[in-house]
């Protein structure tokens, strides 16, 4: 983080301009001297100004505000675009991006409310809207933001279950979000959104899970096949009461059985004989061979 703090600095105190200052005051100059259009002495006082002006200029991005310390002391922001500094009194000490930032982070091996550990990674998105706060408030603001959303994360997990982790991410999202506007506001910083990327749970557990959801489901289907034939049973119920108080309609609807079984090409039936004396099986029968024949 500092080094690239110091690799930001170093690209942006050596900006074109200032480098096309210094090339043409020294062009000019060594053509001033070698025709001895002027004194050398006067050339060093025009470069010297030239090298003054160049170390003067600096230029920040349309997304970025340069914190400018004049002897330690923060006297503004500058920029967008080019702005001046006093060379050696003042000193740009940070450029703050203001764009919305990405931040990933994971929570490994954290113990759930239920005592389960499971791995959480997430992504927050936040951005700099005070960058005077950002930049006195705290050292590092990158690195705190990214610390205090791993540790608010690790604090919902062990303060939830499993369950409520699996179930109800948006809302977990949207308490830790709560969580880093708290800590982050002051800093001059906000947290638009928190995002769960993936909960992962042990293996063993995850195998369980799904032996349970499975064993759920039969159960599931038992019940309904169970309650489907007791449905059955009382509709038998009903219509035994119908044919007891009526032989004429159990003997045509056991005749009616018998019909539709032997219109089944190739079918066999077994039927007591004392069925076939009751319900004159043989006029049926004939009936029966009389329609195969026609359809054939």
């Amino acid at each position: 983080m500092k080094s690239d703090k110091s690799d930001l600095l170093i690209q942006k105190q050596v900006n074109p301009i200032s480098i096309t200052i210094l090339v043409l005051s020294l062009a000019i100059g060594f053509v001033l001297v070698y025709f001895d259009i002027t004194h050398w002495s006067i050339v060093a006082v025009g470069g010297l100004i030239a090298l003054i002006l160049a170390a003067s200029i600096r230029i920040a991005d349309q997304w970025e505000k340069a914190v400018v310390l004049r002897m330690g002391k923060f006297v503004g922001l500058k920029g967008p675009g080019i702005f001046l500094i006093i060379p050696i009194i003042d000193r740009v000490d940070d450029y703050i991006d203001q764009r919305v930032r990405v931040t990933d982070f994971n929570a490994e091996k954290t113990l759930t409310k239920d005592t389960v550990p499971v791995d959480v990674d997430a992504v927050v998105y936040w951005t700099v809207w005070d960058a005077e706060k950002a930049a006195l408030e705290v050292r590092r603001y990158v690195q705190a933001v990214t610390y205090i959303a791993l540790t608010g994360l690790r604090d919902i997990i062990g303060r939830h279950e499993l369950a409520d982790l699996l179930q109800h991410r948006d809302k977990i999202a949207e308490e830790l979000q709560h969580s880093l506007d708290e800590h982050t506001n002051p800093w001059g910083i906000s947290c638009q959104n928190v995002g769960i990327k993936d909960i992962v749970i042990p293996e063993a557990l995850s195998d369980a899970m799904s032996k349970q959801a499975q064993a759920e489901r039969e159960r599931q289907a038992r019940i309904i096949l169970g309650t489907a034939e007791t449905e059955i049973s009382e509709k038998f119920a009903e219509a035994s009461k119908k044919y007891h108080d009526n032989p004429v309609a159990l003997q045509l609807r056991g005749m009616n059985m018998l019909f539709e079984g032997l219109k089944e090409k190739g079918s066999l039936i077994i039927v007591p004989s004392s069925a076939l004396e009751s319900m004159n099986m043989g006029a049926i029968g004939g009936l029966a061979a009389i329609s195969e024949s026609s359809t054939n």
